[in-house]
């Protein structure tokens, strides 16, 4: 099998998922399901590897389906970017499934199946290189989450699930009219056959400006972020934390494909752009300090994330990408520990309410000090991947025509985190030790809880260590993703 071949056989990566889905239901075997479940993620993690090795030759791998030329059949690409992602989407996967193991959550009937689908949905949207199949790769990646969501979480899940199902209907529903408008207006959907055609077409624009708001309320952008807090902390931690690793991510990561592919220039409506992002980074954090639990705190947190990864958009350059780009890396990493360790606590303790803990540090040291970790992280503080990922912002921001703007935010929003988890981690794990706790060590969490959110705290660590390779990676990924003609090539003029 020549290299050509394996390239494009790995480009269809989304397959396998939906496969292993049938699979699942058709045997009903749990403990296949549960060997199937932790195996996959490290197989998607080798397969992305592989792609981001060749793409040292080839910085954009592209294939269209059975055959047909470029522009016509089904386009599928793969830049660093795209492996990149699909890499640590597979290190998140894996832990949050290894985390539902441990509590049992896999057992659920067609839990596992459902996992495959929205894994599978998640994979064809980052590698989708055309307008209606990345709509139809959301709504793939949607329809199980509306299941998991309902067999999973607290007693309020269904209500919390009927507004998560309409919400997410009335956006697909903006996404493929807005999808429609640009198939209208140019007469493609395919995303090489768009690039660099807007800054003529303002009515494209606009087209392309409904597609781009879709996703922005997918990804949970201010003002159209309330469903994401109202939502995600009605489900399970270890649900929760799969959802924030993929979900919202997958949003973010489709505005700024589209965004850099379609427009060569800053759209006229950049200012829009610029306020949302900005608003986003800000009323995030902002918003997390009056929260009474702590996973309502990481959602709002969640949010002002998205608005720190868009900031790329605005600033409109490569560098801008490539901070953009490690600070996604970094916050599903960071963002998947803190949920899975405060998962752990709800486990074994119950519902984590600010005003029912205290002096947990006491009873739960190891448990603690992870938790100090993931929270320098989010906040930006040494010795994790935060203080890279937030200097990177600043670096990036520093070579834009609006770099005191926008560092005054940068910095404004890390000092309403760093307020909000210094009161979090105060409440929490200071303090006198509640009487419900117990001094023995048996009534401690049990490891195999701990140890996937544990396993994403060291990979922070390391990103933090090693983030002078990583930068090199990221920066390379940011050049080939604005590059559109390398795009192009890679998709019209591939068989």
């Amino acid at each position: 099998m020549s290299l050509e071949t394996l390239s494009a056989a790995l480009l269809a990566l989304p397959g396998l998922p939906l496969l292993l889905a049938a699979l699942s239901v058709v045997t009903r075997n749990k403990i296949l399901d549960r060997t199937l479940l932790l195996i996959w993620p490290v197989c998607q993690f080798v397969a992305a590897a592989y792609l981001l090795i060749r793409q040292q030759e080839q910085p954009v791998l592209g294939h269209n389906t059975g055959g047909f030329e470029g522009g016509v059949a089904i386009a599928v690409a793969a830049d660093p970017t795209t492996s990149i992602l699909l890499m640590v989407t597979a290190v998140a996967t894996f832990a949050a499934v290894w985390f539902m193991t441990a509590t049992q959550e896999t057992q659920y009937r067609f839990a596992a199946a459902l996992i495959f689908m929205l894994v599978g949905g998640v994979n064809g949207a980052l590698i989708t290189a055309d307008l209606f199949n990345l709509f139809v790769f959301i709504e793939v990646m949607l329809l199980p989450s509306y299941a998991l969501i309902a067999i999973t979480g607290g007693f309020k899940r269904l209500g919390i699930g009927r507004m998560f199902v309409i919400v997410n209907l009335v956006t697909s529903t903006i996404l493929v009219m807005g999808v429609g408008l640009v198939y209208g207006v140019a007469g493609t959907v395919n995303l090489a056959s768009l690039a660099g055609t807007t800054g003529s077409d303002p009515v494209l624009a606009a087209a392309l400006g409904v597609v781009l708001l879709a996703l922005s309320i997918k990804a949970g952008a201010v003002p159209v972020h309330g469903w994401l807090p109202s939502s995600y902390p009605g489900t399970s931690a270890g649900m929760m934390a799969l959802f924030s690793g993929l979900h919202t991510k997958v949003g973010v990561y489709a505005v700024m494909r589209v965004y850099f592919v379609a427009f060569d220039t800053p759209a006229q409506w950049q200012w829009v752009l610029t306020v949302v992002v900005l608003a986003t980074m800000f009323f995030g954090s902002m918003l997390s300090l009056g929260q009474s639990t702590g996973r309502g705190v990481l959602s709002y947190q969640m949010v002002s994330g998205v608005g720190h990864i868009l900031l790329a958009t605005v600033i409109f350059t490569a560098a801008a990408v490539s901070a953009g780009l490690f600070y996604l890396v970094h916050h599903i990493i960071t963002m998947g520990a803190l949920l899975l360790i405060f998962g752990a606590i709800e486990q074994h303790y119950g519902p984590m309410r600010l005003n029912r803990f205290s002096g947990f540090m006491q009873q739960e040291p190891l448990v603690a000090f992870l938790a100090a970790f993931g929270l320098l992280s989010l906040a930006g503080l040494p010795p994790t991947s935060g203080l890279w990922g937030k200097l990177n912002l600043m670096f990036a921001a520093a070579g834009s025509g609006m770099s005191a703007l926008l560092i005054t935010v940068i910095l404004a929003a890390s000092l309403v985190t760093l307020l909000a988890l210094m009161r979090l981690y105060k409440d929490v794990f200071y303090g006198d030790q509640a009487e419900r706790y117990l001094s023995t060590p048996s009534n401690q969490i049990p490891f195999r809880v701990v140890a996937p959110g544990a396993f994403l705290i060291l990979v922070s660590v390391a990103m933090f260590v090693l983030a002078g390779p990583i930068q090199e990676l990221t920066d390379t990924a940011g050049e080939v993703f604005v590059d559109r003609a390398q795009y192009q090539q890679s998709i019209l003029e591939t068989p």
